[in-house]
């Protein structure tokens, strides 16, 4: 099988930033939308998935419909669920909780929340569908969990990417059993 590019993109910025969103329903601004839009004006690819949640699918929606493509929404694509903590500003989560968290997310995962492996091992499975130049339309987290399936990145590792809203970062992947993937770009 060839080779195609893997473009993951962030959501636009949320209208209630400096949360914990996770699996939180929440949408993005209009600013944020059209900086998503804007970002992939020149970008080629065949297919458009989305995570479910309405920040990643409302972008893929303006971005997909103009160039008579058809979104997929893909569940698997959700960012991590951050359980009790979901929706919380991160002021209101205990901070050596929080820490321990970001320090080690599978050993210390939220409270009823999802662990990294979790988040690893449903993008590792996304990925295995995709065989054509695709723009994926996510969330931070599951671009941190898609560069650790893809490139064997540790934890501490895929948290030095810098994934500001509306970045996207393109990948050329050789599919396979032995898979293979190079990072094109980042562009924010």
């Amino acid at each position: 099988m060839s080779a195609f590019h893997l473009h993951l993109m962030r959501h636009g910025a949320p209208q209630t930033p400096g949360r914990l969103l996770g699996h939180t329903d929440a949408p993005s601004t209009r600013e944020g939308l059209a900086a998503c839009v804007q970002q992939v004006s020149d970008l080629p690819f065949a297919a458009v998935v989305a995570s479910d949640l309405t920040r990643c699918a409302q972008a893929a929606e303006a971005i997909a419909t103009p160039r008579g493509l058809t979104l997929a929404r893909d569940p698997r694509w959700r960012e991590l669920d951050f359980g009790a903590w979901d929706g919380l500003p991160t002021a209101e989560v205990d901070s050596a909780a929080l820490a321990a968290f970001w320090n080690d997310p599978d050993a210390n995962p939220p409270p009823g929340g999802e662990r990294w492996s979790a988040l690893t091992a449903r993008i590792e499975a996304a990925l295995c569908d995709m065989d054509r130049d695709t723009l994926v339309v996510t969330h931070g987290g599951a671009i941190r969990a898609a560069l650790a399936c893809l490139f064997g990145f540790g934890q501490q590792q895929v948290w030095a990417f810098d994934l500001p809203y509306a970045c996207v970062m393109s990948l050329r992947i050789w599919p396979g059993p032995m898979r293979a993937a190079q990072i094109v770009g980042l562009w924010s």
